[in-house]
């Protein structure tokens, strides 16, 4: 009987112990990382030793100072930090479910729009995430327990507290928040500058994508890393560019600009025409021209496709930026960045955009958004880009009220009111919304019976295009209405993907296996539709082409050369090859594809051969992959160091 006792008496000491709570919560924290990991399907490789010991050092040095206060203080501090972490784990989570991506400091910068997201938020949420606070009732449970086991020994809890107050025990104590601190940077840094030093090797200087620093950081080591950054970049004064950097800048640019420059049959064509730019809430590619139930899903697309041009392998370029990023790369031709979106983190710096420069051509510039104003600094950007007006909620009668905001019928019909109220030629760019996330349209206006996806996400999402298609009907049928067809060049394109990752739904609706490739361009290829006045040219490109692209071509149609501009797109309507780059740092140029992996290695991605649409030698892709990475370092410093009027100012005249 003497050793069960024993026991029992072990365990009712062990709450006692005077680090038995900074253990638990350790412990705690390590779980609900690994409940994150487990959630992310993000690495290339499982969770191993190392991770780990990351994972550990990591809460070490976000938790060692609670080592420094007295036992009452540490509890509360402790709890603190529990409710925080598990706060920021659970963003991090239903942040990625959305974005494929991870919370950072530039996107915390528009934490004000989370507000806005609504239903968005609460249809990623999962009741299995209950499991990032179960451990909240235990912790309430171990805290009765010291609160009843002291109170039968106060006289002894006493003496303990007394003790704890005195000199010798607050030294102990400093003593061993620093040792903890220290051991934290060991296990943190340690495996970092291994990972560094071998398969990851030139990762923090050069990384576009948050996913491959996680997977050698992790979570707490990203976000330490991401403050880091964002402090380095906006405390550290403005970046030089070096002499032969000016040089290297200036001369890939020359040969970009000499490429999209060709003196064709379709240049100045379209001079003087109207400008109206369609910017659809994630319409993808996959749908086009297909049917459920024996109904076409986007008709007047269909219909229209006939008298115009249709890219088939269009890719949205975006980052966390999502429907700004789709804004900004179109109109400017750059690349996003890889964290938060340059409409938010650098609205002040200098860029060659659409907009603007139609604008000094006589064109009168408008942007149209039934949204309000604010929501991703809009107000702010279209004024910097050179807009002469931006119609924003404001200005539109709600009498469509739709998801978000206004119907996209209702958006249509008025907005081409303003426009025809207009000077002419304009220039007129519109968002749509009714698209949106999560695809809740009302029942009296869904028309499209989806069958076995009926009330799901994805046949949601299948209504909710099969509504933003008919509203682009009735937007054709109003420029013709108002005269503006025949002098008009219409162009339409989605803005990013429908978050909606799992692989069965498309095998489901496309019945067939899907592969890696397969799901990739599936993901990443949104529709691209340009209507010319004439009607000319009309027919299905498969040529690679991306929303970096519209700018420059746009131009081309007008007349206007854009060889003097610092623009990274092609020109859809010159001869050669294109190149297409995403943000992830996948490329194609129509005859390989290459996926990169987590890990940001390049020999751990997949290269693709198009024609069999098979894996290749990984070697095929090395030369183009090491150009996508040079144009997407490029871009992102052209941006944060705003280095366009430097580079204009000792360019020779072009």
């Amino acid at each position: 009987m003497a050793k069960p006792m024993k026991s029992n008496h072990f365990i009712r000491k062990l709450p006692a112990y005077r680090h038995f709570e900074y253990i638990v919560f350790i412990l705690i924290i390590f779980f609900k990382l690994v409940i994150l990991h487990n959630n992310l399907h993000a690495r290339y490789i499982d969770m191993n030793l190392l991770d780990d010991v990351i994972a550990i050092g990591s809460i070490l040095l976000v938790s060692f100072w609670t080592l420094w206060l007295p036992r009452r203080g540490r509890s509360f501090a402790l709890l603190f930090l529990n409710v925080l972490l598990t706060g920021l784990i659970f963003a991090d989570l239903v942040y990625y479910r959305y974005f494929g991506d991870f919370i950072t400091v530039p996107v915390l910068l528009q934490a004000g729009q989370v507000g806005e997201l609504g239903d968005s938020i609460l249809s990623l949420i999962s009741f299995s995430d209950l499991w990032l606070v179960a451990d909240w009732i235990v912790w309430l449970a171990i805290k009765c327990g010291l609160s009843i086991y002291r109170r039968r020994d106060g006289v002894r809890s006493h003496i303990r507290s007394a003790r704890e107050g005195g000199r010798p025990r607050r030294l102990s104590r400093f003593i061993q928040g620093l040792a903890v601190f220290a051991l934290g940077f060991v296990l943190t840094l340690g495996p970092i500058r291994f990972y560094a030093a071998t398969w990851a090797v030139g990762l923090f200087e050069g990384a576009w994508w948050n996913i491959s620093l996680y997977n050698v950081t992790g979570l707490l080591g990203f976000h330490y890393y991401d403050a880091y950054r964002y402090a380095k970049e906006h405390l550290g004064g403005k970046p030089n560019l070096m002499a032969d950097e000016k040089e290297k800048f200036a001369s890939w640019f020359r040969q970009a600009g000499e490429s999209r420059t060709e003196n064709n049959d379709t240049f100045a064509a379209y001079q003087g025409s109207n400008v109206l730019v369609v910017q659809v809430e994630a319409f993808m590619n996959f749908m086009i021209g297909k049917e459920i139930g024996g109904q076409e899903i986007t008709p007047n697309f269909n219909k229209l496709m006939q008298e115009s041009l249709y890219y088939s392998n269009y890719y949205h370029q975006t980052g966390q930026g999502r429907t700004s990023d789709a804004d900004f790369s179109s109109q400017s031709s750059l690349h996003p960045l890889p964290t938060g979106s340059v409409f938010v983190r650098y609205p002040d710096h200098t860029y060659d955009v659409l907009p603007q420069i139609l604008k000094s051509a006589g064109y009168e510039t408008a942007a149209f958004h039934a949204y309000e104003g604010s929501f991703w600094n809009r107000t702010n950007m279209y004024k910097a880009m050179g807009y002469d007006r931006f119609y924003s909620k404001k200005d539109y009668q709600m009498d469509e009220s739709l998801g978000w905001s206004l119907g996209d019928k209702s958006f249509f019909r008025q907005s081409l009111e303003f426009m025809v109220a207009e000077p002419q030629p304009f220039y007129s760019f519109l968002i749509t919304l009714s698209s949106h996330h999560p695809y809740s349209l009302p029942a009296s206006i869904r028309e499209l019976d989806t069958g076995e996806f009926k009330d799901t996400l994805f046949g949601n999402y299948l209504e909710s295009i099969h509504y933003a298609d008919a509203a682009l009907g009735e937007l054709v049928e109003g420029m013709k209405r108002d005269g503006l067809w025949e002098n008009t060049i219409l162009y339409v394109y989605g803005d990013h993907d429908n978050s909606i990752t799992e692989q069965a739904n498309y095998e489901k609706f496309l019945g067939k296996p899907l592969s890696e490739l397969d799901m990739h361009q599936i993901m990443n290829q949104v529709p691209l539709l340009i209507h010319l006045p004439d009607g000319k040219a009309a027919g299905v490109y498969d040529q690679p082409a991306g929303q970096l692209d519209m700018a420059p071509s746009l131009m081309h149609l007008l007349g206007i050369p854009s060889d003097a501009y610092y623009m990274m797109g092609n020109n859809l309507f010159a001869s050669g090859d294109k190149f297409v780059v995403l943000r992830s740092g996948a490329f194609t140029d129509g005859k390989l594809y290459y996926i990169p992996s987590p890990d940001n290695l390049f020999e751990n991605g997949n290269c693709y051969d198009l024609t069999t649409r098979e894996k290749t030698d990984i070697e095929r892709c090395r030369i183009p992959h090491e150009e996508a990475k040079e144009r997407l370092q490029m871009s992102d410093k052209l941006i944060m160091g705003d280095f366009i009027p430097e580079l204009k100012e000792g360019a020779p005249s072009r």
